[in-house]
């Protein structure tokens, strides 16, 4: 079994990191509270759980060590960037370890650098990056929409790492990246067609999944959810954000 207990010197309500299996973890930050059992926010929740309220929780800031290879990373990274126009603490706003997994919040203006530092540093070689993920936090103010990006090692045993970049709604933009990974061209545009995210340099940022003039961004939380009619057994089943609601 797996202990959690807090440290000597941070007992009580203030305490910022446990431990858990001897290595410092930070507590969850609440991002939002989502009400109801399924998530339904526009008056159409017939389960009778529409009442339920639970916080949407995700992992704080980790302290070191990090263990596995991630304090090599960080050390690493923290080096490369000397000399460059953003140290790493300038370009890394935090640094959150989560179950066998690093992930780096970087400062979108500096985002270039920081990668171009983990693709060609020796002791990085992040050489790929498998893909480009949006993400919609519209009770985030500021930081509404978020790109992951998941990155691998080859030259150094298939190591992997996560970054992740918000930027408000209001500015919805972020660097392209394809200057440094070719690879995430289409990622991007996929991005860009479903959430919004605007990629400043990109060669060609149009619609890849959604017609050309197709209105608004389809995986954003606040788009409607449409759909069609659905007939069966002579009946009709409206689209979901047109059925009646029961409470």
């Amino acid at each position: 079994m797996t202990d959690t207990n807090l440290p000597a010197d941070a007992q009580g309500d203030d305490a910022r990191h446990l431990q858990v299996d001897g290595h410092p973890t930070a507590q969850p930050v609440e991002m939002g509270r989502r009400h109801g059992m399924f998530g339904s926010s526009r008056g159409t929740d017939t389960t009778g759980y529409g009442g339920l309220v639970s916080p949407v929780l995700f992992p704080g800031e980790a302290a070191r060590p990090y263990g596995s290879y991630f304090d090599h990373v960080a050390d690493t990274l923290e080096k490369a960037l000397v000399g460059s126009s953003a140290s790493f603490r300038e370009a890394v706003a935090s640094v959150v370890v989560d179950r066998g997994e690093m992930t780096l919040h970087v400062r979108r203006e500096h985002l270039p650098v920081v990668a171009q530092a983990l693709r060609d540093h020796p002791g990085l070689r992040f050489e790929m990056c498998m893909s480009v993920s949006g993400v919609h936090y519209p009770q985030a103010q500021g930081q509404e929409l978020h790109a992951v990006y998941h990155l691998l090692s080859l030259t150094n045993g298939s190591r992997r790492l996560r970054l992740e970049v918000s930027c408000p709604d209001a500015d919805p933009h972020i660097p392209s990246v394809t200057s440094v990974w070719p690879g995430t061209n289409w990622h991007e545009r996929e991005t860009w067609d479903f959430f919004g995210i605007v990629f400043d340099g990109h060669p060609a940022l149009t619609r890849i999944m959604m017609p050309d003039d197709w209105p608004g961004h389809p995986q954003r939380k606040d788009y409607p959810l449409g759909g069609l009619p659905v007939e069966y057994k002579g009946a009709t089943v409206p689209p979901p954000d047109q059925r009646r609601s029961y409470n």
